[in-house]
């Protein structure tokens, strides 16, 4: 899972809607949590809802096997790059 993606997307989400500012993004000196509690807070939330999809991919039976490979792998790379996760 990217968390970077993820990490994108939960502030944009935040600018976007909840109209948050970017001292609300600030970083703690760490370089990796928020220096805000309820910043942090919604984070940990926010990550634990994509923690909980799982994207279960389409069958490609009428297809030849390597073909089915290459899309299933495509499709995989295209779903984690969105910081969700693949059924295995």
């Amino acid at each position: 899972m990217d968390t970077n993606k993820m990490r994108e997307q939960f502030e944009s989400f935040g600018r976007d809607v909840l109209d948050w500012s970017d001292d609300e993004f600030r970083l703690a000196s760490d370089g990796k949590s928020y220096y805000w509690g309820a910043t942090g807070e919604a984070w940990v939330f926010w990550q634990a809802s994509r923690e909980a999809v799982v994207v279960e991919l389409p069958k490609f039976d009428d297809y030849p096997a390597s073909m089915e490979r290459d899309m299933r792998e495509s499709l995989r790379s295209a779903v984690e790059a969105q910081g969700l996760k693949v059924a295995p």
